[in-house]
């Protein structure tokens, strides 16, 4: 409870955080973004709901946060934690099958096959899409470095993806963030911004079943 209260509050806390530090949250919002999409084990940081945040904060100059230091630097964050997650994957992909990460995942022949093919046919799409919805962007970089995709092709729709995601939520706070009614219901808007996000996996699953049938 005390962390889903941390996630739907985050912009208080970071405000109390701002008060305190000044510009130093510069440093924890690139760590954050960095941990969240960089680390396999740390899925569960605030993503959308940090940049959200981030934005709506900017948006008070009393703050002295700059939109585009914020975007520029998470983007970066965003593009080293993949990178990180990617090369993690391809480590153990090529120590091959029975390759433990962390002790719990192991790696199977047929599952490097399969994934390799899977992500040289729809890493394009599965990256982008990946990036808008919370645990699963920790995960796809990551398991795009174990089925080996090709890395000109995975850092171009990377590069695609943290662009998009960064700069429209950022600015989607920056924007709007200040509006009294997304102010007082903040929490509100974070589990709207998560529904939005789960939306495409939803879609995918759909599409899915109906093309089996």
């Amino acid at each position: 409870m005390e962390y889903l209260d941390y996630i739907l509050h985050f912009d208080k806390h970071l405000q109390v955080f701002i008060n305190t530090y000044g510009t130093l949250v510069y440093g924890l919002l690139f760590l954050i973004v960095f941990m969240e999409t960089g680390l396999v084990v740390t899925p569960f940081l605030p993503g959308d709901s940090l940049l959200f945040a981030a934005g709506a904060l900017a948006a008070n100059e009393a703050n002295n946060l700059s939109i585009g230091v914020i975007i520029v630097l998470l983007i970066a964050a965003a593009l080293c934690g993949d990178n990180s997650n990617y090369f993690i994957g391809k480590y153990l992909a090529k120590k091959g099958e029975g390759a433990k990460l962390f002790g719990i995942f192991t790696i199977r022949k047929d599952y490097l096959d399969k994934t390799h093919s899977f992500y040289e046919k729809h890493g394009a799409r599965t990256i982008i899409l990946a990036r808008f919805v919370p645990i699963v962007r920790t995960f796809a970089p990551f398991v795009a470095g174990v089925g080996s995709m090709t890395y000109k092709k995975y850092i171009t729709y990377c590069i695609a993806g943290a662009v998009l995601w960064v700069s429209s939520i950022a600015l989607a706070g920056y924007f709007f963030g200040s509006l009294p009614w997304i102010k007082a219901n903040f929490e509100k808007v974070v589990f709207g911004i998560i529904l939005i996000s789960l939306l495409p996996v939803g879609f995918e699953i759909i599409k899915h079943k109906f093309a089996k049938k």
